[in-house]
């Protein structure tokens, strides 16, 4: 039978943080498979692991740093001081590979080179059932792209490192490495059920326009031929100050943009970042010419709401009796909650009673849906169930 424990810490001292967090989960330690790590950027990263390690010795860690804060079942945890969270996996029949690697050439000959690392972690030469994933910011596409040409198209779940303040202090690690560029992959070999639901969750509207220019992967400069910002100024009703620079981060939470996959069983959420003054906009996850983009919008309420409703999702879908939850919640949008940071909370425990569960905040969220490719977006849930 597959358990799935948590622990928490906000002691100021990152070693006795790692150290209480790890006590909390090591009563299944004979069977521990591996554990995921989140943590505030507060602490001295590699300090912290090595107590975790210390305290779990032989089990391999993952994970990285989170925007403010975790959520376990015992509520949000979060300290201006610092926090983590564990969560441990126990399986004696499951099999997990972990490795991690700063970049090593581009990040896609870094996915290839870790998909490999993992494979022999883990004693295998088969693709896993499914795959976690965690990288920084900017370039997952490609680092997703170079484990495909290993194991193929996988099912997957994670996320992006995250900091408290969109300042680039974050990083990823595992038991071996910390680094702020990189990737860290978990390959799971299990016949337990798994589920992932991946949505933005945002209601469509009428303004679809064509992509018709962009620079780079990530910087949107034309819809319809005209100023990205013009067109999405006219769309929304947003005013210039709205849109100018960073502010366009935080006014797009609740009005973002999002393109379709092509059978449209998928939205894949794009968070405008910045406003630039040339009238293009930063996005947080790459484009293409041609492609169809939707504007979205939803409240609050709304988007405190769809973890709730996202977990039902979920829960239908792997039809089976579920162990734990790794949630990834975007930081975005986390930040558009605000102090209203225990609705979400009430929304999960609502939904999975006392399921133990995980829920860590990322600047970039990955998932599926169905038979669909695996996708990277912004501003979304990636929801993920583990069957006993």
């Amino acid at each position: 039978m597959l358990k799935m424990q948590t622990g928490t810490s906000t002691n100021a001292n990152a070693a006795l943080a790692g150290k209480e967090a790890a006590e909390a989960v090591k009563a299944d330690l004979k069977d521990m498979k591996m554990a995921f790590v989140y943590s505030g950027v507060q602490y001295d990263q590699k300090t912290m692991l090595h107590a975790i390690k210390e305290t779990l010795p032989g089990v391999p860690l993952i994970g990285n740093t989170s925007f403010t804060g975790v959520m376990t079942q015992e509520g949000f945890v979060s300290s201006d001081d610092g926090f983590v969270g564990i969560m441990a996996v126990s399986d004696p029949d499951m099999t997990v590979g972990v490795a991690g690697m700063a970049k090593q050439g581009s990040a896609r000959e870094t996915g290839h080179k870790v998909a490999e690392a993992a494979l022999k972690n883990a004693g295998k030469t088969e693709a896993p059932a499914f795959f976690y994933m965690s990288a920084p910011s900017g370039e997952e596409e490609y680092y997703l792209k170079g484990i495909t040409e290993v194991i193929g198209r996988v099912p997957f779940f994670g996320g992006s490192a995250a900091d408290n303040a969109i300042a680039g202090e974050w990083l990823l690690y595992t038991d071996e490495n910390v680094y702020a560029d990189g990737i860290s992959v978990a390959f799971f070999y299990t016949d337990k059920a798994f589920a992932n639901v991946f949505t933005g969750a945002y209601r469509e509207t009428t303004n679809v326009g064509v992509i018709t220019k962009i620079v780079g992967d990530r910087t949107l400069a034309e819809i319809n031929g005209i100023p990205a910002l013009e067109q999405y100024r006219a769309w929304t009703g947003a005013s210039a100050e709205d849109v100018k620079g960073g502010n366009l981060l935080a006014y797009a939470i609740q009005k973002p943009l999002g393109v379709k996959d092509p059978l449209g069983d998928l939205i894949a959420v794009r968070h405008p970042m910045n406003g630039n003054d040339d009238g293009s906009m930063n996005i947080g996850n790459n484009l293409a010419v041609g492609t169809a983009v939707i504007q979205l919008e939803g409240s609050v309420d709304e988007i405190i709401a769809a973890v709730g409703k996202t977990l039902k999702e979920l829960e239908a879908k792997i039809g089976a009796p579920i162990a734990g939850l790794h949630l990834v919640h975007c930081g975005g949008r986390r930040a558009g909650i605000g102090d209203r940071i225990n609705e979400v909370y009430d929304q999960v425990k609502a939904a999975v009673g006392d399921i133990p569960f995980l829920m860590e905040y990322t600047f970039g969220e990955y998932g599926y849906e169905d038979d669909g490719r695996n996708t990277c977006g912004g501003l979304m849930l990636s929801f993920t169930a583990f069957g006993k």
